[in-house]
């Protein structure tokens, strides 16, 4: 489910009205319209404004919490242990 959709199911399930989570946000209903339908090219002060007014602001230090794929990305850019130039263990037995 998309973010919009997700925003705005939490909204009807706490029963607040388009005009009430406008007002409480202070942006217009149309703007409010707009992120519920996805369209996240406002301001994200908006979304972080209904997140705080539904009571899921902690939501936001969720995000990348889990970041696992930067975490397989940087360690591949670890640079790889150097074998000595001198003859191995193997050799010597």
């Amino acid at each position: 489910m998309a973010l919009g959709r997700r925003v705005r199911s939490a909204r009807q399930r706490r029963r607040i009205t388009e005009t009430e989570m406008a007002a409480r946000v202070l942006v217009s209903r149309p703007t409010l319209r707009k992120l519920e339908a996805g369209d996240l090219t406002g301001s994200r002060a908006v979304l972080v404004g209904v997140l705080e007014v539904l009571g899921l602001e902690g939501d936001l230090d969720r995000i990348a919490a889990d970041d696992e794929l930067g975490h397989q990305l940087a360690d591949a850019r670890l640079p790889r242990p150097r074998r000595p130039d001198g003859p191995s263990l193997a050799d010597e037995l």
